[in-house]
């Protein structure tokens, strides 16, 4: 009877912790969401900024052959629109290029360069490894301290949180040129990721690669492989 009685209370508490933890975890969601949504503006209005010191283009995959995903294709459609409607004077592709036989930041960089885009406005964040990362090394590595972020909504709110958190005054133009295949997953996945990277932004840690100085106002090409 007490180990019937201990499990019961044992069931309840785990229920509520489950519980309390549900609701904080959706509360930073909402947090996060309602409070950049203000910051996510059309490609007209991107154009009329001022002083801007670059256009953020972040990572996604790659196939096989080399070619962007749908996903990363439309970000790279719209890097290259917002540069063509003088939003800013250079683009800064990151991603991830950790390993020899898997480099984001190469195809993007092609991308626009064979839109017609000179080489020396597109730079290359080749430890973009994370939506954090990409936003840390773009203020303490390239010194960017404006900047236009191009991804997916679902995944701009994260994105202009960390810059906010970080001192970097950011707007986001989506890139929802298409539906995608397994949106509800990503949506419920962002739930979490919101959640890591508020709570990641409180202590503000390094990325495991910083390195030296690249100033976003310089020539791109030498971020070349």
């Amino acid at each position: 009877m007490k180990k019937s009685r201990f499990l019961k209370k044992l069931f309840v508490t785990l229920i509520c912790v489950i519980l309390v933890f549900g609701i904080a975890a959706l509360c930073i969601n909402g947090y996060v969401k309602s409070s950049t949504k203000d910051r996510i503006i059309t490609t007209e209005q991107a154009a009329k900024l001022e002083n801007v010191d670059c256009i953020l283009v972040l990572g996604c995959l790659v196939k096989a052959n080399g070619v962007p995903s749908n996903m990363l294709a439309d970000r790279l459609k719209r890097g290259v629109e917002l540069y063509e409607s003088g939003a800013a004077p250079k683009l800064l592709m990151s991603g991830d290029h950790g390993q020899h036989t898997y480099n984001e930041v190469q195809t993007m960089k092609d991308f626009a360069v064979d839109r017609g885009i000179p080489s020396k406005d597109v730079f290359m964040d080749h430890a973009g490894f994370s939506t954090y990362d990409s936003l840390y090394r773009a203020k303490e590595i390239f010194g960017a301290e404006k900047i236009i972020i191009v991804t997916q909504k679902y995944h701009l709110y994260r994105a202009l949180h960390i810059a906010e958190e970080l001192g970097i005054e950011a707007y986001g133009v989506a890139s929802d040129y298409h539906t995608y295949g397994g949106q509800t997953f990503r949506e419920i996945r962002e739930i979490a990721a919101r959640n890591k990277d508020f709570i990641y932004t409180l202590f503000k840690p390094k990325p495991k690669y910083l390195g030296d100085a690249i100033p976003i106002s310089g020539d791109g090409n030498l971020t070349n492989d």
